[in-house]
């Protein structure tokens, strides 16, 4: 694959991503039309979002072993497929039962597209290069940020509800497209073997840990259901950490070579990705409220009033293979850290009267961080990848970001809700409300500012946006907590000065990786820079085992 040609490739996968992540933000909206349209209950609603996260998280270690084995572009075009398929049902579903079961599908070739999509990173670029694909990835996934609210807004608005699912048809239509002309098939060179029980075990303890995280954000951290949930996910994962030692330590075929985590670019990029994300998937969980009942704006603005998101990660995103070339890793991821926790503590000071420049401007600033710290850190990780087992490095590293998506919903959202309903108690007790409505006015904004508006107190409603705003406030201290914590882990962690060298990795089990100059890449302006040297062979020769071994890059 000629130097242009690897990123056409590279805008075919981050336009699969894409439509992964407009059908999330997008479903965030259409869960009150859903309720009237399918005649849901409350329970399944929330199965609706949170089905959809446990396939998602569960599902990741296999597929990564699927592509490995049997081809990433096959992988990638199955789950494609699957997800367009997903979402047609999801359109004409008729009962909450058949939408759940399309989500369910479409959780799981989400996760087969994120893995399989990451992984052409590895396949594709070599560890000079890799950062500034990263940054393009990175940035252009995030359009679906914005992109989910306005679009599924505006429809909900004026079109049939379907639309917001159907939507994803032609996103993913044209992916399909673009994949099969344009990115070659890869496989593991040596057939990887198939480990029942790891696999069994990743799935059981991901699905148990994640529906734990949801429970806790739903019911609080001290519920019975969530704190034991979340005690059998991690038991269950210990014992596939165990087992995956043993496997490796006999020479067996594990489903993941725990030798990789020697290596503290990888541990340390792929969990520094992970807690970069928590903040600001919480910030996109808060902000549309504030949005909407304190700022009262209608859905469709709140999309748009969610662009510096974009704007924020594009400013760090793009840039960060360059910065951390110039000055590593550890201090690219550090830096990134410390700016998500300036914004954050800026943010903090929101009032329901704060113009809407100065809040775009540090939420901008937060996501400039996180972009920054975000895309150095996965860069990091990728770096201790070689294409012989980037399926299920990669979904190592999808892993950790797919559980720590809900778990930092659920820290700044108990958070808010913790703040909102102790501030709003004494505003209650004043005009003596009645407790089954005071109850119900405890339980959202939303619910708070009804009450309101159905008692016809205007004191009432600013004492509940007054509540909510206090609650936002408390939670982004708390994640600038998150991120101060996130610079000292990556100190601590991350190795001095790793960074894109440009240095050609070692010899693979596929072959070779691809190996670029440093000077070249450096120099290139434009992502067409021609490269002289093949990407991992799509029907590479096959080495003896012994010499697979040698050349893996841990």
């Amino acid at each position: 694959m000629n130097g242009q040609r690897r990123w056409w490739a590279l805008a075919a996968v981050s336009l699969s991503v894409l439509a992964v992540g407009i059908d999330g933000t997008v479903l965030s909206i259409a869960l009150p039309t859903l309720a009237n349209a399918l005649h849901a209950s409350e329970t399944e609603l929330e199965w609706f979002s949170s089905g959809y996260l446990l396939m998602l998280a569960a599902a990741v270690l296999p597929l990564g072993l699927l592509g490995d084995r049997f081809g990433r572009k096959a992988v990638l075009l199955v789950s494609l497929a699957a997800f367009g398929a997903g979402s047609a049902l999801c359109a004409f579903a008729t009962t909450p039962t058949v939408f759940l079961i399309a989500r369910l599908l479409m959780g799981v070739a989400g996760a087969g597209v994120a893995v399989m999509a990451l992984s052409a990173l590895t396949v594709f670029f070599d560890e000079a290069s890799r950062p500034k694909a990263v940054g393009v990835f990175s940035a252009a996934n995030f359009l679906s940020l914005p992109l989910g609210p306005i679009l599924g807004g505006w429809m909900l608005a004026n079109l049939w509800w379907g639309w917001v699912f159907l939507l994803n048809l032609p996103v993913v239509a044209i992916g399909l497209l673009a994949v099969t002309l344009l990115v070659p098939e890869s496989k593991a060179a040596e057939r990887p073997g198939f480990d029942a029980i790891g696999v069994l075990t990743s799935v059981g303890g991901l699905v148990v840990f994640t529906y734990g995280i949801i429970e806790a954000g739903q019911h609080g951290w001290t519920d019975a259901g969530a704190l034991t949930a979340l005690g059998l996910g991690v038991a269950i994962l210990a014992g596939f950490v165990a087992w995956e030692v043993a496997l490796t330590r006999r020479g067996r075929s594990p489903l993941v070579d725990t030798r990789l985590f020697r290596s503290r670019s990888f541990t340390g990029g792929a969990a520094l990705a992970g807690v970069a994300g928590m903040g600001m998937v919480g910030l996109l969980f808060v902000m549309p409220q504030f949005f909407q009942a304190v700022q009262g704006v209608d859905v469709f603005v709140s999309g748009l009033r969610l662009l510096p998101f974009v704007l924020g990660m594009l400013i760090g995103a793009l840039p960060a293979g360059r910065i951390a070339a110039a000055i590593g890793f550890r201090a690219t991821v550090t830096i990134g850290f410390v700016v998500i926790a300036v914004g954050s503590v800026l943010g903090s000071r929101t009032t329901a009267s704060t113009s809407e420049l100065l809040i775009a401007g540090w939420m901008a600033t937060v996501c400039a961080g996180a972009g920054l710290a975000l895309t150095a850190a996965m860069s990091a990780a990728l770096s201790r990848l070689t294409a012989e087992h980037s399926g299920v490095g990669s979904g190592v590293v999808q892993a950790l970001q797919k559980t720590s998506a809900p778990l930092g919903t659920a820290i700044l959202g108990s958070v808010v809700a913790a703040v909102y309903t102790a501030q709003l108690g004494s505003a209650l007790a004043a005009p003596a409300v009645p407790g089954a409505v005071a109850s119900a006015a405890k339980s959202s904004v939303y619910a708070g500012i009804a009450v309101a508006d159905r008692l016809h107190s205007p004191a009432l409603a600013a004492s509940v946006r007054a509540a909510f705003t206090t609650g936002m406030s408390v939670s982004l201290l708390v994640s600038a907590g998150i991120a101060v914590a996130g610079a000292i882990m990556a100190v601590v962690i991350l190795p001095r000065g790793v960074a894109a060298t440009g240095q050609a990795a070692p010899a693979t089990t596929a072959g070779a990786v691809i190996s670029v100059s440093a000077a070249a890449d450096a120099a290139a302006t434009e992502p067409t820079l021609a490269d002289p040297t093949p990407v991992a062979s799509t029907r590479p020769t096959r080495p003896n085992r012994r010499s697979a071994h040698a050349g893996r890059h841990v």
